[in-house]
């Protein structure tokens, strides 16, 4: 029998991916599943974007190789669109590289910086990928706590005390998923400037800064940022472009260098359509994103609807694609809570427990769900309680 390499022992499958099995095993024998549990957006790409990509697949060059940096104009939209909503000057030959999708951005990093045994401080709760690409390279998952207690924000002193002996890297992610906690200036400050006193690369993820949230945050608005740190950001959730795989990385270009050694031996460059598809994405106007948030802050308060009649506490937050809910509590067990909500309503959520430890006893429910499908689910919850 042929054996598995070690580090596989430290990971298991991705839960949705696991989940997503038993959703469409229940869709097949007939019963009316309502997904409320991942961030695909359901809506469209802006109109010009599908033209683009159409357009682009008659040019000669589109099937050919592309350069593993992306076509300059997609570096350049890249760019402005980071002057635009973030107001941050970056240099498109030597600040952004395009990505397969931010994803793409996580392992790509953690190959580049890491050796086993180095130590990566990993929010709790968050993305399980940070937690993944860390046991992929062998190197030690650090987490440090997130709750409601602190706004679901670092806590910098308790950051202070840590042992910190052979960290290398910190994941932070804000506007933060999965509770939506927006962040803020005076955050990124703290983290950067801790950063450089225990000489740690930070990275923010950044894929949810322009749906919803009225100040769009980067981490590069403060001063001395790049000395220390990186940013992933996407058009997956901010476009309706999830399954296009365009994400970017941004930072100091010696850094982006040594990540880049690791790109150029994964992949051979992006699919010229899909590029220029992003060039137009990243160039729409601003007026298109406000029409988005309205959608969103609709469903937000009709999915308030279900969430209250389920008896369940929403976290207060801005912006963003989920609802952060606290279970009552009689209602801990938040895995055994979305069984029971799956086979009872036909209803499917995510439980917080796969974000962490302190994800326990929370639940969260996304937001790319049609207003016709919620009223379904508002209509289900009112018929029988979960006890």
């Amino acid at each position: 029998m042929i054996q598995t390499a070690h580090r596989l022992e430290t990971i298991q499958e991705y839960y949705f991916a696991t989940k997503l099995r038993e959703v469409r095993s229940l869709l097949a024998a007939g019963h009316p599943i309502i997904n409320a549990g991942i961030g695909s957006p359901d809506l469209a790409p802006p109109d010009h974007v599908i033209p683009a990509l159409i357009h682009a697949m008659q040019d000669e060059k589109a099937n050919s190789y592309q350069s593993y940096m992306g076509l300059p104009e997609l570096r350049e939209a890249m760019a402005s669109f980071y002057k635009r909503y973030y107001k941050v000057i970056l240099d498109p030959e030597k600040q952004i590289i395009p990505l397969m999708g931010s994803k793409e951005g996580i392992s790509h990093i953690s190959l580049a910086f890491l050796n086993p045994g180095d130590g990566v401080l990993i929010p709790d709760p968050g993305y399980p990928t940070y937690a993944s690409a860390t046991k992929l390279c062998e190197a030690r998952a650090l987490p440090y706590q997130l709750n409601a207690a602190s706004g679901w924000m670092p806590d910098l002193e308790a950051l202070h005390q840590m042992d910190l002996s052979g960290v290398k890297l910190m994941w932070v992610n804000y506007p933060n998923m999965p509770t939506g906690a927006a962040g803020d200036k005076e955050l990124f400050k703290g983290l950067v400037q801790f950063a450089k006193q225990k000489n740690i690369l930070l990275i923010n993820d950044n894929p949810y800064s322009c749906v919803g949230y009225p100040e769009k945050l980067s981490i590069h608005q403060i001063n001395g940022s790049m000395d220390v740190a990186l940013e992933l950001n996407s058009i997956s959730k901010t476009f309706n472009m999830a399954g296009w795989r365009v994400g970017m990385m941004t930072g100091r270009e010696d850094l982006l260098q040594q990540v880049l050694k690791v790109k150029t031996n994964m992949d051979s460059g992006m699919f010229y359509g899909t590029q220029k598809g992003a060039v137009a994405a990243l160039n729409t106007e601003a007026s298109w994103l406000e029409k988005q948030d309205e959608i969103y802050e609709s469903r937000r308060k009709l999915m308030l609807q279900v969430i209250h009649g389920l008896g369940l506490q929403p976290i207060e937050q801005s912006g963003g694609l989920f609802i952060w809910c606290a279970l009552p509590a009689a209602l801990k067990d938040d895995k055994n809570f979305v069984d029971r909500l799956l086979h009872d309503h036909h209803i499917f959520i995510a439980p917080g427990s796969i974000f962490g430890s302190q994800g326990a006893g929370y639940v969260r429910f996304s937001l790319c769900v049609k207003e016709a499908d919620i009223k379904s689910m508002i209509h289900r919850v009112s018929k029988k309680a979960i006890a």
